[in-house]
């Protein structure tokens, strides 16, 4: 921590709520202006085009994003005379963390700057333009606006910033508030049993309209309130998760504790193209927001596995075929949304590649099938699996007084169905599982992957 974040968590609490304030009127400034308005009406024209109109637009800007990068980047210049999106390289992480000089085209004193968590590896930074800025806040706007959510409606946010100390939370506070848009931060490294009711006061004190944040912090502080058998009072219209996979069970217990409609959303911080999901439960691709590239291990072309991503909204450092990372698994190209959007779908966002326990019998198992082995298992609050050997993992679970010995039999027989017999489970009931650097959880870590 610097000398100037320290000096601002430890000052007077109404001095930190108002540089919270000051900071973030500032940033929605940038955000919300220039080409901003003109982005939200692009957006909102094209919500209910035909396909021939989007797939016209969406090849313009393709051509118009590859001829820009190949012009103003050092380098991306080598490859001036492709014309074809499958022409190009692909661009890994380790590229972009030693060659930014080069793949910028602009200067980082000019640019907006955005850095990755490190969740699975080394921070990585990238630089926008303002321009770039403001339109990928008028997708995510127009995007939460059909859920009616618009800023200035009363918010929680549940993101990785590290903005109490201990002190705070003896005094019973969890978070930092941004008093001119209504927005209260809460922290999500401190939420713990011994620290719920500090957090469940805060949260329903400030009775909430929307909420957007980590899935895994949200669902953590529901699952303490379900096992106690609480419920909020008042209406939360709408849950917008980021930054993480939106699991089965994250929607079960959000759902039932907060009763709001939940809207998941893939982007990322390094500028991806964006996946939305509309009223009607459907997970779509947006088109105008760049390219995914769905590929085997080897590469090619598939209906599910890893994506590449080529995204119009990363002119600053351009992303084209970047391999993110991220899994997904698409629908069948026949199958219709029955919101009337030609646009393509998701069948499922699968979460990190590296995300995943490697059985000797059953290959890999990635998150969300893990995740799925909680269903109609009483008293789970959290849980990891943590793999150090190929046939043995290791199972921390904080749990209620519902975890009895019955529950904990019925929840490794799960584990073991998707694991495969031979796998050795080791369970362990903890009072807490330590979050990553950034403030995400991770529901697998594997540490033998090559």
């Amino acid at each position: 921590m610097s000398i100037k974040e320290s000096l601002v968590r430890n000052s007077p609490n109404f001095l930190q709520d108002s540089a919270v304030t000051i900071f973030n009127v500032y940033q929605y400034k940038i955000r919300h202006g220039g080409k901003y308005k003109s982005y939200r009406d692009y957006y909102h024209k094209f919500s209910n085009a035909s396909i021939l109109d989007i797939k016209t637009e969406q090849q313009k800007r393709l051509a118009n994003f590859l001829n820009s990068s190949v012009t103003k980047s050092k380098w991306y210049s080598r490859y001036s005379k492709y014309h074809a999106l499958s022409d190009f390289p692909i661009l890994n992480k380790e590229d972009i963390i030693t060659n930014l000089d080069s793949i910028a085209t602009i200067r980082e004193k000019d640019a907006v700057i955005s850095l990755t968590g490190g969740t699975t590896g080394a921070s990585m930074k990238v630089l926008y333009t303002k321009e770039n800025t403001q339109e990928r806040h008028a997708i995510l706007d127009n995007f939460r606006a059909q859920y009616g959510y618009k800023i200035g409606k009363k918010c929680a946010w549940f993101s990785g910033k590290n903005i109490v100390t201990e002190q705070n939370l003896t005094r019973g506070i969890c978070y930092r508030d941004d008093y001119i848009n209504k927005i209260r931060f809460f922290s999500t490294f401190h939420i713990t049993d011994s620290n719920f009711d500090v957090y469940w006061a805060a949260f329903c004190k400030f009775a909430p309209e929307f909420i957007v944040g980590f899935p895994s912090s949200v669902y953590e502080l529901c699952a303490m309130a379900a096992a106690r058998g609480l419920k909020l009072e008042n209406t939360v219209t709408a849950f917008f998760p980021t930054a993480e996979t939106l699991l089965p069970i994250h929607r079960e217990i959000i759902g039932s504790v907060l009763g709001c409609k939940i809207a998941d959303q893939y982007a990322s911080s390094e500028g991806a193209p964006f996946i939305l999901e509309c009223q009607h439960g459907g997970l779509h691709i947006h088109p105008l927001t760049g390219v995914f590239e769905v590929v085997d291990e080897n590469m090619q072309p598939a209906q599910e596995g890893e994506i590449l991503v080529t995204s119009f909204t990363t002119e600053g450092t351009p992303l084209i075929r970047y391999r993110i990372g991220d899994r997904i698994r698409l629908a069948a190209q026949d199958k219709q949304c029955i919101c009337g959007s030609c646009f393509p779908l998701v069948e499922s966002i699968d979460g990190r590649s590296t995300d995943y326990i490697l059985s000797p019998t059953q290959g890999k198992i990635n998150s969300v099938n893990i995740s799925n082995s909680t269903k109609g298992i009483n008293g789970i609050i959290q849980f990891q699996v943590i793999q150090k050997e190929l046939e043995q993992v290791e199972v921390l679970v904080v749990a209620g007084s519902d975890f009895i010995t019955a529950e904990q039999g019925k929840f490794k027989t799960a584990l073991a169905e998707r694991f495969g017999a031979n796998m050795k489970i080791n369970l362990k009931v903890v009072d807490d599982i330590p979050k990553e650097r950034s403030g995400k959880f991770r529901v697998v870590k594997n540490n033998i992957k090559p």
